[in-house]
């Protein structure tokens, strides 16, 4: 059976990935934030039970929270279980919470995470500043994977 979490180097383990951020969105800048956590969240986490698909994270009143990340119940947890999409405060130095003020005060930027995972036995979420595309630049981006294929192959079929 093979387990819905990755594990990269360095002792990451991923465990939610926001690929559809990254089409999108044009990613300018990441940050790597810690969430504040309930116990049954981080064993539904563990078990690989999130999906930040719809989430985005939001500056308030000087602290950073991520809305709408999904996590699961946990299976083996109690009445005391933790509701599945609850606000969660985001971890960060105050000079990049500063940072992400000044970058979402700009017209058109937002605050996008694109990975959950444990680093260290610690839950993360990768957050990344980012502005919208739109439809003539996703066009653009399809041109360019087609034509970098086209190459490849052609380069493929020259050495053969």
């Amino acid at each position: 059976m093979k387990s819905s979490t990755k594990s990269d180097s360095g002792g990451i383990k991923v465990i939610a990935q926001n690929r559809k951020a990254r089409w999108d969105y044009e990613v300018i800048e990441a940050f790597e934030a810690g969430v504040v956590l309930l116990g049954t969240e981080v064993k539904a986490l563990r078990a690989g039970k999130a999906n930040i698909g719809e989430s985005y994270a939001r500056v308030d009143g000087g602290e950073v929270f991520l809305y709408n990340a999904h996590i699961s119940q946990y299976e083996c947890g109690n009445r005391n279980n933790h509701e599945p999409e609850r606000t969660r405060k985001l971890l960060l130095h105050r000079h990049q919470i500063d940072k992400l003020v000044g970058s979402t005060e700009q017209k058109g930027l937002t605050l996008v995470p694109t990975k959950l995972y444990f680093k260290r036995g610690k839950a993360k979420v990768e957050i990344a500043i980012a502005r919208g595309k739109r439809q003539f630049d996703k066009r653009r981006a399809i041109a360019l994977k087609d034509a970098e294929r086209a190459i490849d192959r052609a380069l493929k079929e020259d050495r053969s």
